[in-house]
């Protein structure tokens, strides 16, 4: 009786612990301030051969988090039928940068 109690107060704490862990979707920026600093030159990569036959090379960008940016490094990635990668870019809008890309893409 005391080892099932156990067992299902553990899963309990294990699954509302794991709910307040958020993911966001690759693409979007995380941050909202517009940004007033140029990002850096992008970093040199090297990366080895695909994990798989197919796969996509996803390069690394400068993310802006907590009022600096941030390297976010590049990664391989399973191919998705009928989509191609869109890398990430800084454009300068006005007074300030705008992160776009990093997402896929319908040809």
């Amino acid at each position: 009786m005391n080892r099932s109690w156990f067992l299902r107060s553990t899963l309990a704490v294990i699954a509302l612990s794991l709910g307040g862990c958020i993911v966001a979707p690759p693409g979007r920026p995380m941050y909202v301030e517009p940004v007033m600093v140029a990002p850096p030159p992008p970093r040199v990569e090297y990366y080895g051969p695909p994990p798989m036959v197919g796969y996509v090379w996803i390069s690394g960008a400068w993310h802006w988090r907590g009022g600096r940016y941030e390297w976010g490094p590049g990664y391989w990635a399973p191919p998705r039928h009928g989509q191609r990668w869109v890398p990430y870019r800084w454009e300068r809008d006005g007074e300030h940068w705008r992160q776009h890309g990093g997402h896929w893409d319908r040809h």
